[in-house]
């Protein structure tokens, strides 16, 4: 069994998002599974209207239909939530509900995923995802608030500086 927590999507009947996080919070409360479930979201976006010259702030859900659960995935927690009112599943093949991954996660702006890094300024690396992958070159710079390093690598004979997120480098 995964022990780590991860984020699953779920299908609802439309206009049931905030129910369904709601009573899915519900359950597990009762049930004493904070441990296993350990958030639920619907991801929203504030967007100013303009009507009859007033400015109104609305709240949009940027998935509708769906609602997004951390949880570490047993038959039992897939039971409950599964089984919640309004409720219609898991994405992903009905026998195994597939995570998202750390980049889906990071792009859907649901939770700001935080790489630990043990690399410094001059250690070499190999990229291993994106434009330059298999390229080897030294960290120049980190960037720890946005996640990235400046990395100078050797490109047509000559050194290039590009940025690259944590997650496309590994230490040589």
């Amino acid at each position: 069994m995964d022990q780590v927590a991860k984020w699953y999507v779920v299908h609802t009947y439309s206009g049931h998002e905030k129910k369904v996080m709601v009573n899915i919070e519900k359950m597990v409360e009762n049930r004493g599974m904070e441990d296993l479930i350990v958030e639920v979201k619907v991801p929203t976006e504030e967007t100013v209207e303009i009507k009859n010259g007033k400015k109104k702030i609305k709240e949009t859900k940027l998935f509708p239909g769906y609602v997004l659960v951390k949880m570490i995935m047993t038959d039992e927690t897939w039971y409950l939530v599964r089984n919640t009112r309004g409720v219609t599943g898991f994405v992903g093949p009905s026998s195994k509900p597939i995570p998202l991954t750390d980049k889906e996660v990071r792009d859907m702006g649901v939770e700001e995923i935080r790489h630990e890094i043990n690399m410094k300024v001059g250690d070499s690396v190999r990229v291993i995802s994106g434009p330059f992958e298999s390229f080897i070159g030294s960290i120049e710079y980190i960037n720890m608030e946005k996640q990235t390093f400046k990395v100078r690598i050797s490109m047509f004979g000559r050194e290039t500086p590009v940025e690259l997120e944590f997650y496309q480098v590994q230490a040589l």
